[in-house]
């Protein structure tokens, strides 16, 4: 899976932002195996998504992985593509809290 480097960060940003910002892990490559053993690898805590069918990467016009989605207070989308940081995060979801 081509998020392996950003799960560590992404998981970090949710336990910062825990109770201000709700994340969501979206998977549309690999089976179902292969997005447990992800899930479990990465010791992920926060709920995942298995999109197979790309629903939810078509609803917010993501055409690659790894992308962050963020929807702000006012059901605004902003779409970062490629690999992402916790420094990058943390800017992201405070201009989307502001």
């Amino acid at each position: 899976m081509t998020c392996n480097r950003e799960a560590p960060s992404v998981e970090d940003a949710a336990a910062r932002w825990a109770g201000r910002a709700q994340f969501v892990g979206v998977a549309w490559a690999g089976d179902d195996a292969e997005f447990a053993e992800f899930i479990d690898r990465h010791a992920l805590t926060f709920p995942q998504i298995s999109d197979p069918a790309g629903e939810i990467y078509d609803r917010f016009e993501v055409p690659i992985q790894p992308a962050l989605a963020v929807v702000d207070v006012d059901g605004e989308v902003t779409t970062f593509f490629g690999a992402i940081d916790g420094e990058q995060i943390d800017a992201a979801l405070t201009a989307a809290s502001g």
